[in-house]
């Protein structure tokens, strides 16, 4: 059988043409729906182009095009453009995008629209991928015309660039004004203050007097919590007029300086003008002190004896930690004996127990080590019972009101030996700190003169040693001055504290009561069973013996 060859078709290619009807129909029957971006974040910009004109400018531009149709213009006011999670207009741009409520986006130029690369190039990409072209008229840029994501990279990055040029400029600005001794205030998170006429911190006389009362109550015993919940019972609102007062801001407010009208600028740096990363600062940049700047509400001695008495419940054992021989407890505000009452034997402190036994309650203290350990560190202490222990401290409190001018006077006594030792202190500070500066200039000399000369390095090594060991001991002379310097004011401080409330204090008490003992009884020692030794702030002791159980 005979098989048939088929011929190969000619190659043939045909146009199908558009319908130009359709795309007109198309363009006829919906404008684009244009919206507009503006931002100005600083006085620089606005001196080049107001907030106002940026709005008028684009609702002129884009209602006097006959293809496009007013979707609205969004515009974030004094708001930074390295972030957009502030930026509210910004982002409900956005979201109409999303919707598809929006067809075009016009904006001045890329640093308007973001300065942040990244954010950038993410919101252009969605838009994009939405056909959403969003227009950059400083840059003559369309981003669905791109060929390439680089041109606007670069573009972006130089807007990020000048972000932080004008961060740091900031920062500059602000570190050359806190050299100048200008000190910033944010009233509104600092209660006792008010901007005054002259735009000078004033002080508000009502809200000082709970300042007062908060540096006091710590400085007598109470605690952070105690303070709390007295000033939330009387309704005293926040420094931000809030009802419940936080534990942070009361602890803040103790350790704040402007109470005493001083001020210690760049506590916190901003690590990233992009993250607005906030960091303590530990070191890293320069601080300054203001000494004087304002009007004090709290004595610069309470402020001093607060921080100390900060420092030293800091230091207490914590109440997970066991207790050991001689160790003493975690602070306590609600019993004034946990913190004074200790005993003569291993001086540990005594805690306050409760014994049940036969169906009725006692009230007892013992010694810590002896509780914890039995015989083992302290073979002698006795088991006090609290009303028995209470009886003597108030009979010791008694007998102090009798003698109260007699020891009023005993303290004055030591405030001025201390006031005199003060001002009869010879010790010259400012000629020490000139000979360390001497001491240490003749030393870069010697840095310079060794690494020219052909003398031995024996030499001076020498001499580098022998300036060392002087500026060493200078600068131990200083550190021990100061220390004592501390030490004698907090001793006057102290004083004038107890003199304080000696003169309102009421010691002819009928009944025991912590606030009293805290305020003006510094410690007291368990001697036997049926005696101990109470010691008065001031130095003033008496052996009490306990009443017959």
């Amino acid at each position: 059988m005979q098989t048939q060859t088929i011929a190969p078709m000619q190659k043939r290619v045909d146009l199908i043409p558009a319908n130009v009807l359709v795309g007109k129909a198309s363009t006829r029957k919906k404008k684009l729906r244009v919206a507009a971006y503006c931002r100005v974040s600083t006085e620089q910009e606005e001196q080049q182009s107001s907030y106002a004109a940026q709005i008028a400018y684009y609702t002129d531009k884009i209602s006097q095009n006959k293809d496009w149709e007013l979707a609205g213009i969004f515009a974030d006011e004094g708001i930074t453009g390295t972030s957009t999670k502030k930026r509210d207009e910004f982002l409900k741009l956005m979201a109409l995008c999303e919707k598809g409520k929006i067809d075009m986006v016009l904006t001045k130029s890329v640093s308007r629209f973001s300065r942040n690369t990244l954010d950038a190039i993410t919101y252009i990409r969605k838009l994009k991928a939405k056909g959403i072209p969003i227009i950059f008229e400083k840059e003559g840029i369309n981003t669905m015309q791109m060929a390439s994501e680089m041109a606007l990279c670069f573009l972006s990055g130089f807007a990020q660039a000048e972000s932080e040029s004008i961060s740091r400029n900031v920062t500059w600005g602000k570190r050359q004004s806190f050299k100048n001794g200008n000190v910033p205030f944010q009233y509104k998170r600092l209660l006792g203050y008010e901007k005054g006429e002259d735009g000078q911190p004033k002080v508000v006389p009502e809200e000082a007097e709970m300042v007062k009362r908060i540096f006091r109550s710590y400085y007598a015993g109470a605690s952070i919590s105690k303070i709390k919940k007295s000033l939330e019972a009387d309704g005293i609102p926040s420094p931000t007029g809030k009802e419940k007062w936080s534990p942070g801001v009361l602890q803040y407010m103790l350790r704040n300086e402007r109470y005493i009208g001083d001020a210690l600028l760049q506590k916190t740096y901003v690590v990233d003008c992009i993250t607005k990363e906030t960091r303590k600062n530990n070191g890293e940049i320069p601080q300054y002190y203001v000494t004087g700047n304002h009007e004090p509400i709290i004595s610069r001695d309470l402020f001093n004896l607060v921080q100390e008495e900060i420092a030293r419940r800091a230091g207490k054992r914590k109440v997970a930690q066991k207790a050991v021989k001689t160790e003493r407890g975690k602070y306590s505000s609600k019993y004034a004996l946990t913190e004074l009452l200790s005993c003569g034997d291993c001086g540990t402190q005594y805690r306050r127990v409760t014994w049940a036994r036969g169906g009725k309650k006692k009230v007892v203290w013992r010694c810590i080590n002896r509780l914890e350990y039995g015989t083992k560190y302290c073979k002698e202490s006795p088991t006090l019972e609290e009303s028995r222990l209470h009886t003597a401290i108030v009979a010791a409190l008694n007998c102090l009101d009798n003698d109260k001018l007699d020891v009023m006077e005993t303290l004055r006594a030591g405030l001025q030996l201390a006031l005199g030792t003060q001002e009869g202190d010879s010790f010259n500070e400012g000629a020490i700190q000139n000979r360390i500066a001497e001491l240490q200039s003749v030393m870069m000399d010697l840095v310079e003169l060794s690494s020219k000369s052909s003398a031995s390095a024996d030499y001076f090594d020498a001499k580098f040693e022998e300036i060392s060991t002087e500026i060493k001991s200078l600068q131990e002379q200083l550190g021990k001055h100061k220390q004592q310097t501390l030490i004698t004011q907090n001793t006057k401080a102290r004083i004038g504290e107890l003199l304080a409330i000696m003169e309102q204090l009421d010691l002819s008490v009928k009944e025991y009561r912590d606030d009293v003992v805290r305020a003006i009884i510094a410690k007291v020692v368990v001697l036997s069973a049926d005696r101990i030794r109470v010691t008065f702030d001031g130095g003033v002791e008496m052996e009490m013996e306990l009443p017959g159980e």
